[in-house]
Parts: C-alpha cells; structure tokens; sequence
C-alpha cells in the first residue's frame, strides 16, 4: 500500500491558508512557497474543495482560502479528504478489524487540530527579519 502524499502535501497547503485566513491563496503562489508543483497544489485543492475544507475562486482576485476555522478542522479530516485506501482487504475476515482500527486511527488524527499544527510549526520555524533573513542569535559565545 503505497502513499500518495497527498496527505502531507494537503496539510501543508492547509497550514499556508491558516497562516492569512482571511487572504485568497493562488494555486502558484503556494506552490512556489512550498517548493512544489503547482498541478500538485491545484489537485489537491480540488479534493480539500470536495470535502467542504476550503473555499475557492477564480478569476484575477481568486485562489483559495479556508473555508472552516483552523480549529474545526482535524487531521483525521484532511486524511479522508486526501487518501482513500487505507488498511483495506478483499478478505471479508478482516474487514471488521480493519474498519475498527482505521476509525480509531481517524479519531486519533481528529485529536489533533489545523490551529495546533500551525502553532507547532510557528514554534519550530524560527522568525525572519523583514528581508528574509532569520535573525542572529544574540547569545555571547564563551
């Protein structure tokens, strides 16, 4: 069962469009801060639409921006917008198993929320100055 990364991908998208909620978000513009495709962001736009996570727009002042707040929306939620094959068989013997665990995984993911991701992503990525460059440490070296 191989991943498709749109998971991670998705996620990321999500975390640019909860940095500026209130902004429309290009396909291009989040590509490029992203370092990704941007075929790859509008896919995923389409299904992060599908499933009711973001709202788009088109034409000269469109894009995308969120359509939940950041705290409503779990990652259990952006994993079933993204990926759809996971832990299934053609064995009936296993599906009730299956179908269990992958509604516990699905809830534990939701225990985790878009608001906390980007507040643990704000916490490890440090802050730049206005010309880009991250500040310099103004510990005294011994």
């Amino acid at each position: 069962m191989a991943q498709s990364g749109r998971f991670g991908l998705s996620l990321k998208i999500l975390t640019v469009l909860a940095s500026e909620p209130a902004a429309m978000h290009t396909s291009a513009a989040i590509a490029e801060q992203l370092t990704e495709s941007a075929v790859m962001v509008r896919r995923c736009f389409l299904l992060l639409q599908k499933k009711g996570l973001i709202e788009q727009r088109k034409g000269p002042h469109g894009g995308a921006k969120l359509k939940l707040p950041p705290k409503q929306i779990g990652l259990g939620d952006i994993y079933i917008a993204t990926e759809t094959d996971w832990l299934t068989l053609d064995d009936p013997a296993f599906t009730p198993v299956l179908k269990r665990v992958r509604a516990e995984g699905l809830e534990a993911l939701n225990e985790t929320s878009l608001a906390q991701m980007l507040k643990r992503l704000r916490k490890s990525t440090p802050a730049k100055s206005p010309n880009g460059a991250a500040p310099k440490s103004t510990a005294k070296k011994s």
